[in-house]
């Protein structure tokens, strides 16, 4: 995968140890993954420099992943960006809260496999690459 080709990745989580996993999974698959330790971090990079692709951790201390995203949809710069929630909060309602009413991309519940956040990944970019007006 060549530099220009190769997809940016934003992933926002409190969990070192989380972000340490996802890089390298994404990482071995050619991805360019930069981890964010909460969603102050998280938000200051995204603005600074867009990636095509956030994953964002919903139970953050401080400001929570709903109040992340709902600054990422705010902005005229961000809020096109998709964005795939990965939390603990598995419940059937959190998904259909993320999936229905806020309308995330995707929601993926830790612990989830390798493979799982992989074709998430693949399936959330195909859709957005999809609907991107032609220049």
């Amino acid at each position: 995968m060549s530099e220009e080709t190769r997809r940016n990745v934003v992933y926002i989580e409190d969990d070192l140890e989380m972000i340490d996993l996802v890089m390298l999974i994404l990482t071995r698959r050619g991805f360019q993954v930069r981890g964010a330790n909460g969603g102050r971090s998280g938000l200051d990079m995204i603005f600074k420099d867009p990636p095509d692709l956030i994953l964002l951790d919903l139970m953050m201390p401080g400001m929570d992943g709903w109040e992340v995203y709902q600054q990422l949809k705010a902005n005229e710069r961000t809020r096109d960006i998709p964005v795939i929630v990965i939390t603990a909060k598995a419940q059937a309602i959190d998904r259909v809260l993320g999936l229905h009413i806020a309308r995330v991309d995707d929601y993926i519940a830790k612990p989830f496999r390798p493979q799982e956040l992989l074709d998430s990944i693949e399936r959330v970019l195909a859709n957005s690459r999809a609907n991107k007006p032609s220049v």
